[in-house]
């Protein structure tokens, strides 16, 4: 069984962000492919993730096996990362009382971040702090690619993480796939799996831990 623990590998100069993970540097991190359907009796898709970090940031890359990737049109940009293919990282503190912390990532790039505690109604208004989280994208034929930045001083103050190595993190990926209908419905990507009956990543269950290695 997947016990939610992943090493995070340093560095010692920033990732040059690409949007498709061309920085040499990736080369020094672990591949996590352990993946699932949690409701679904099927293998999912090819989903990989890799993380860094240095002295200021922590550095993320998803590349998603898609053989059609629907990204949706709409006037809030931001909204509509909601109803594309995307990845997302959530975060929370070491209390479950604590607020914990979304990001929705669409295969354009475009960023939904919201706050939320567990239980409790999004905050869809909320916003990563301005200029600690940078993400860029990249589309090719068989998948797309995210990649990104955030500060370790963003989470510090988010109270994410406590300069003790630890980041608790989920990790997951909505799949849309088109219907016999015509709609685009998601099919639910996780890392760690759950243990709940319906779909559901708001839950302090869904989370792995990543450890953040000298």
């Amino acid at each position: 069984m997947n016990m939610g623990t992943y090493q995070v590998n340093k560095i010692t100069k920033p990732i040059q962000l690409s949007g498709q993970g061309a920085d040499n540097q990736w080369n020094n991190a672990a591949e996590l492919t352990d993946f699932i359907y949690p409701w679904r009796s099927e293998t999912a898709p090819k989903t990989v993730f890799k993380a860094l970090y240095d002295d200021t940031h922590f550095y993320f890359l998803y590349r998603a096996a898609d053989s059609e990737i629907i990204t949706k049109a709409g006037a809030l940009a931001e909204k509509a990362a909601l109803n594309s293919d995307r990845i997302e990282l959530f975060f929370k503190g070491k209390s479950d009382s604590d607020p914990y912390y979304s990001l929705e990532l669409d295969a354009l790039g475009r960023t939904l971040d919201t706050k939320a505690n567990f239980g409790e109604k999004v905050d869809f208004d909320w916003n990563w702090p301005a200029g600690e989280l940078i993400v860029k994208a990249k589309i090719e034929e068989d998948g797309y690619w995210v990649e990104g930045s955030i500060s370790l001083k963003s989470m510090r103050d988010l109270g994410v993480y406590h300069d003790d190595g630890i980041l608790r993190t989920g990790l997951y990926r909505a799949e849309y796939v088109t219907d016999e209908n015509g709609r685009a419905t998601p099919k639910w990507i996780s890392w760690v799996h759950p243990n709940t009956p319906k779909p559901n990543f708001h839950i302090p269950s869904s989370f792995g831990v990543l450890e953040l290695v000298e």
